[in-house]
């Protein structure tokens, strides 16, 4: 757990963070558009999150010019499975509300003078089956053994969050309910993670303070927990397989070609911006854009398989929500002059 770190290297990394972050954060409703193409993503760690995570290394590597390479490529797989523990805690945030609530009502339950809802509560959202198949999924509780985080930790935010969920609508009527099904008690869900915990402020300040890393991925991440809440069934009990963490070898490969290839070969690509900028000085732009330019540049000369329009749009999408408000076109026509020209050149052919 890292809170609050006082070794140099810790604070050197926070500095990093927080530079890369002033840079390429944009507001969470500024992402939803982003993350409308994750629709048919059926595991957690993909292509459009590796080539997030290689620019902001790669950026962070510039700006650290003491960083080895290898270094920074281990900085690219430790953040990618340090978004894959966020996916699996943020799933364990529903157990953890669940259970607080049934605490809270066995208390109310121990006082000295009850009320008669004390003593008769209504137990519909303490047996939600849905919690109930997370509490006992082997994935999770092998993951918070040994990662050794625990929401129960963070009671006071619990509480919170748990008496802004009761005054809910949304927590209303499914307990005035007469009906009780497993498809509804998965719909709860649903509804109350998109309305609570996307876009909760506190709960973004304390997921930075466990990991520098987690604040920056909980936007995506969000999108992945609503996916697994959606592919939940009741057949499946505590084997219900959550999103694996890789889709398969052929991806762990992609990120070490790609980061190595944006590294290795970065005076080849930035000669070819700057061949084909026409009047532009490449000392003038932002260098996120750069950044984003180069490692594009790397994927259309690493990876014949992979269509130019797939590339040149996903690197155009990142640019829109991760640089500056005109990068997109500029990267879009840039990338599209040298692409046009490595072909006449007969360097890609594809």
């Amino acid at each position: 757990m890292l809170k609050n770190p006082g070794t140099e290297q810790s604070c050197r990394i926070r500095k990093e963070t927080k530079e890369i972050k002033e840079i390429i954060c944009r507001s969470h409703n500024k992402m939803r558009p982003l993350q409308t193409i994750h629709k048919k993503w059926y595991y957690m760690i993909n292509r459009v999150l590796i080539r997030l995570k290689i620019i902001q290394v790669v950026y962070a590597y510039y700006k650290n010019s003491g960083k080895s390479l290898k270094a920074a490529e281990d900085e690219v797989f430790f953040s990618l499975s340090k978004a894959y523990d966020l996916y699996k805690f943020l799933l364990l945030l529903i157990v953890a509300l669940t259970r607080y609530a049934s605490d809270r009502i066995a208390f109310n339950m121990r006082k000295v003078r009850p009320t008669e809802e004390d003593l008769n509560p209504n137990l519909k959202f303490v047996n939600n089956r849905l919690a109930a198949q997370l509490e006992a999924n082997d994935d999770l509780i092998k993951f918070s053994e040994k990662s050794k985080l625990d929401w129960v930790n963070y009671s006071d935010f619990l509480r919170r969050l748990l008496d802004n969920i009761v005054e809910s609508d949304i927590y209303k009527e499914y307990m005035a309910s007469e009906t009780s099904s497993y498809e509804e008690d998965r719909e709860l869900w649903r509804k109350l993670y998109k309305n609570f915990v996307f876009d909760n402020e506190e709960l973004d300040m304390l997921l930075e303070e466990l990991s520098l890393y987690w604040n920056d991925d909980k936007a995506i991440v969000d999108t992945f927990v609503l996916k697994t809440i959606k592919r939940f069934n009741e057949e499946d009990g505590m084997n219900q397989q959550l999103l694996p963490e890789y889709k398969d070898d052929e991806d762990m490969e992609y990120a070490h070609r790609l980061f190595k290839a944006t590294i290795q070969n970065a005076e080849e690509y930035r000669k070819m911006m700057s061949d084909n900028s026409k009047n532009w000085d490449m000392s003038r732009l932002a260098f996120m854009d750069v950044v984003i330019m180069q490692t594009a540049l790397a994927e259309v000369m690493t990876f014949p398989q992979i269509p130019l329009n797939v590339t040149l749009n996903e690197y155009v999408e990142i640019a829109k929500y991760y640089s500056t408000p005109k990068s997109s076109s500029f990267i879009n026509g840039l990338l599209d002059t040298i692409i046009k020209n490595l072909k006449k050149e007969n360097k890609i052919n594809k």
